[in-house]
């Protein structure tokens, strides 16, 4: 064999290409977790942007609904009211909605929980006021854990939830 003198240039020529070639693949290996953090970001954020129109709307028919349930006067005959019926087919089409696009069981549970009671008030004469307003707070604290989960939801200075309802 050569001397080191000879045997030299080749080993750290050799041992360069293989120090290029870790440091690319650790820099490909960078590049594609950041890549991939990203996108998983920009997925999350279109996500929640679409979760979020699909709750304002089953919340817009929802308010609908109880509105027009407890403002009817007792003994009228809700068999005829066809907008009433109507909306309530609408807030069950806006629950389907929330049931395709929850990333959460506790967001479906509480639309159900929550579209059962408006529909109970809407069908019967004695609305029970506190059931239908506990659905309400129990659906709006899984939709907010599930547009924003693992964050703490602040209710400091606005009143905590359940409170004197």
């Amino acid at each position: 064999m050569g001397s080191w003198g000879t045997l030299g240039p080749a080993v750290l020529s050799l041992a360069g290409v293989a120090l290029g070639a870790a440091g690319s693949l650790f820099g490909q290996y960078l590049v594609s977790r950041a890549s991939a953090r990203q996108l998983d970001i920009e997925q999350s954020a279109v996500h929640r942007a679409e979760l979020k129109g699909v709750i304002l709307r089953f919340l817009g028919v929802a308010f609908r609904v109880q509105k027009a349930a407890l403002a009817d006067p007792p003994g009228e005959d809700r068999e005829e009211d066809g907008t009433l019926a109507e909306l309530v087919e609408d807030m069950w089409l806006a629950h389907a909605e929330i049931d395709l696009a929850a990333g959460t069981e506790p967001l479906r549970g509480a639309a159900y929980r929550y579209a059962a009671r408006l529909t109970e008030a809407a069908n019967t004469d004695a609305a029970d006021r506190a059931a239908l307003h506990q659905a309400q707070v129990q659906f709006m604290d899984a939709a907010y854990d599930d547009l924003w989960p693992g964050r703490q939801r602040v209710t400091e200075g606005v009143g905590a939830s359940g409170g004197d309802a």
